[in-house]
């Protein structure tokens, strides 16, 4: 069987050096605190990869027709709930049908984007060799483009998480999670920029690979910018096409039903997939780093770093469905193409070497993690003088 090859290729890039940022924009920036964990030596870091790496292997040599079973199923019970819904709304008469159908759509589009999209695009199912399940060729039901993706997330995010600088994922240029975010007026409105990404994410999350934050400063031309944006053009007018226009056309004179129930399950849709993502990514404990801190990184000093970068939720087994397993954003970190499902169970282990090794991890019930996320997005919105000049005496 063959293994999967994107985290060995994102690994790849860090076998025993990291690849070495430029110094002219590290030093232009505040630096990041250094990690609060323990002192590591450098047998201890070697040690860790080892035990990582082992946990790995393990695993793909696990791999086979369970997980094969697996995702499939998951494939054919999102696509009856989506028909299920979307007939319930095309075909239903009354208020409760209507509820019914946006939340079986609702539900299929989670699904979908969570536990399928977002789970084959890493490549965990790229073993199989189905072309229904390869990254390479799948398309989700989001208006993101696959590709543009596939690039800021799975290369840019998964390779410098939570480096200032080089991981624009964190705040998604739109928020200040920290300090050493360099604090501009814009984030006095934080709060309602976050509001905002929450209802509308995936459409934050289509637009976030073209850069217009970098038209916005003045260094992207308009010309350069409306290049960048072609993939996301075409692909958002295929999203807007489908929910929009050809399913209200189906249903006659229940279009505007129709339009309707797919424009509020798409927006349960976002809030879930914003709620899920930023739990795993900016709550309390979470740390940042600097670009010079990558400097000399192994591959057991980038796994220590996925581990304080991230988060993980508790819960039971439906919710880690419906997060895609991303309740595991630790996991999902250190393993990001091994199919997510295996994520409990590996999770185990991981925290018995974080015991081991004194390394934090950051787990928690959904309540105490997204009020963390709300309090870091208060917090942040203003520089850290005010904020010390506003503290009681």
């Amino acid at each position: 069987m063959n293994a999967p090859t994107n985290t060995d290729a994102l690994l790849a890039q860090l076998p025993d050096t990291a690849v070495k940022p430029r110094r002219a924009r590290a030093k232009a920036r505040a630096k990041a605190p250094a990690p609060k964990l323990p002192k590591l030596s450098r047998q201890q870091v070697d040690e860790i990869q080892a035990a990582f790496d082992r946990i790995r292997d393990e695993v793909v040599a696990d791999l086979g027709q369970r997980d094969a079973d697996y995702i499939r199923g998951i494939v054919r019970k999102a696509r009856g709930s989506a028909i299920a819904g979307r007939a319930a709304l095309m075909f239903g008469i009354d208020p409760l049908s209507w509820m019914f159908g946006v939340g079986a759509l609702a539900y299929a589009k989670i699904l979908e984007n969570m536990e399928i999209g977002h789970n084959v695009m890493h490549g965990q199912y790229d073993w199989m060799k189905d072309p229904s399940l390869d990254s390479s060729t799948y398309d989700w039901d989001n208006v993101c483009a696959a590709e543009n993706w596939k690039h800021f997330h799975n290369f840019e995010h998964h390779t410098y998480t939570n480096v200032i600088g080089k991981d624009r994922d964190f705040g998604y240029t739109v928020l200040r999670l920290s300090d050493e975010q360099p604090w501009e007026p814009r984030y006095l409105g934080q709060p309602l920029w976050n509001l905002a990404l929450a209802f509308m994410f995936q459409w934050g999350v289509g637009v976030h690979d073209q850069q217009i934050d970098q038209w916005w400063k003045g260094k992207l031309s308009a010309k350069a910018l409306h290049q960048r944006m072609k993939p996301f053009y075409k692909k958002a007018a295929k999203q807007l096409f489908k929910d929009y226009m050809f399913f209200p056309a189906l249903a006659l004179w229940n279009a505007p039903r129709v339009f309707a129930g797919n424009l509020a399950a798409n927006m349960i849709r976002n809030l879930w997939a914003y709620a899920i993502i930023f739990c795993g990514h900016f709550t309390a404990d979470v740390q940042v780093f600097s670009e010079e801190q990558m400097e000399g990184e192994t591959r057991g000093d980038w796994y220590v770093r996925q581990i304080l970068g991230s988060s993980n939720l508790e819960g039971s087994k439906f919710f880690y469905l419906l997060t895609g397993h991303l309740s595991h954003q630790i996991e999902h970190h250190l393993f990001p193409d091994l199919p997510a499902h295996r994520y409990p169970a590996i999770a185990e282990q991981v925290r018995a070497i974080c015991k081991q090794y004194g390394i934090p991890y950051n787990n928690g019930s959904f309540a105490k993690q997204y009020g963390e996320v709300l309090k870091r997005v208060f917090v942040y919105m203003l520089p850290a003088q005010t904020r010390a000049a506003l503290r009681p005496a």
